[in-house]
């Protein structure tokens, strides 16, 4: 299986229809992005992170949504696009969702990822939110 060079970055685009079957594709898609890529030890610790960006896209707003994977050497950034301009929730110490049915999403992405963060999105008159989470490459 070809390696890319890890001293260059890169980046996909997946877009994706606002369906709970897409979370499944873009999961699968990430392992074979990173698979592709020669960083097969990345794709158990992103995997989870990724798909709860993308879950959360899903189930909180109406319209597409769209996983975005890129590489900067040495650091792996995920992240997902929705059209809900709405910031996302905070999310809650482990201890508060660690047993409960729903919201530990970001919490989930908060524990595993080094890094993660938000910004709002505007272009060609849509409005829209990207939450992202990034990854050291041990």
């Amino acid at each position: 299986m070809p390696e890319t060079d890890p001293q260059q970055p890169w980046e996909y685009t997946l877009h994706i229809p606002n369906d709970p079957r897409a979370v499944t594709v873009c999961r699968r898609t990430l392992r074979l992005i990173l698979t592709m890529h020669g960083l097969i030890t990345l794709v158990d610790v992103a995997e989870l992170p990724a798909t709860e960006l993308v879950s959360n896209a899903v189930r909180h707003t109406k319209g597409p949504v769209a996983l975005r994977v890129q590489w900067s050497p040495g650091v792996l950034r995920i992240g997902a696009w929705d059209a809900d301009p709405e910031p996302p929730e905070p999310p809650k110490a482990w201890e508060q969702v660690a047993e409960s049915e729903g919201g530990r999403g970001l919490a989930l992405v908060r524990a595993c990822a080094d890094q993660w963060g938000w910004q709002p999105l505007s272009r060609h008159g849509r409005r829209g939110k990207y939450v992202w989470c990034a990854f050291a490459a041990a």
